[in-house]
């Protein structure tokens, strides 16, 4: 973990509030894992006080380039949406512990914006020679997000939109429940784990039907990050073995080491 001025080298708009945005940083590029975060200081002024954290994306350590996806929900992620291209914002990262490929098969569920650091591990399971099957929920067409992108790296993509303008009806759990039933008769003593990040009643949806076919489950945890690195004691998740940050010990965790009541 560093803290550094780094340079934003593209920043797009992908949907009605969705944003891209790229910077250069050797170090991040680098050291990133699937599942970290960076935090990011979006002014010089007193508001907004506190940094803003985003999952990382996708990382390119020959480009020396990382990439985040972000939503605008506040004053925070407002302002960095009008951050043009040549400017450079303050980073502290990479931030937190990621997610581990550790199986043959790799099951990634995204909700939302769930979808920002799965792009990243699913890149990595890929080179890994994986087999990679992605779940992405949105609540409409115009916000299902990478589905292409993650196509194009060899994955396999479902998409469940909650009106049913995209791909399945209703939610990316059901889909992948529906998948599992006709797809454990396919495994042939391969391993699988499954892989989500989104809104918790989502995780908490996909930490039971994990648990019920008795497969591997890891969830990248969301909460209101403040320093992001431990100290604050602001991110707390209430744990089997205890109250756990999210920015230090997780955000991703053990599924079944989650109390989700």
């Amino acid at each position: 973990m560093i803290q550094e001025n780094c340079r934003i080298v593209d920043h797009s708009q992908l949907a009605p509030r969705y944003f891209k945005i790229v910077f250069s940083s050797d170090h991040i590029a680098k050291t990133a894992r699937p599942g970290q975060f960076v935090n990011i200081r979006v002014s010089n002024e007193l508001t907004p006080l506190l940094r803003r954290p985003l999952s990382i994306h996708q990382s390119d350590p020959e480009k020396g380039t990382f990439t985040l996806l972000y939503e605008t929900i506040g004053y925070g992620t407002e302002l960095l949406s009008k951050k043009l291209v040549g400017s450079e914002l303050n980073i502290l990262g990479p931030l937190g512990n990621g997610f581990e490929v550790v199986n043959d098969i790799a099951l990634l569920v995204a909700g939302g914006m769930g979808i920002a650091p799965l792009g990243f591990l699913a890149r990595e399971a890929i080179k890994s020679k994986k087999d990679v099957y992605c779940f992405i929920g949105a609540k409409n067409e115009g916000l299902v997000l990478c589905e292409e992108g993650l196509k194009s790296l060899g994955a396999k993509v479902t998409v469940a939109t909650e009106d049913g303008s995209r791909g399945e009806k209703g939610l990316v759990t059901h889909s992948l429940e529906k998948f599992l039933k006709d797809f454990r008769l396919t495994i042939d003593g391969k391993r699988l784990t499954i892989y989500a990040c989104g809104p918790r009643p989502m995780l908490k949806a996909v930490a039971a039907i994990a648990a019920q076919n008795n497969f591997e489950c890891r969830v990248s945890m969301e909460a209101y990050l403040a320093c992001g690195i431990g100290a604050c004691k602001g991110c707390a998740v209430d744990t089997i073995e205890g109250y756990r940050m999210v920015c230090k010990d997780g955000p991703v965790f053990d599924a079944k080491g989650i109390k989700w009541e």
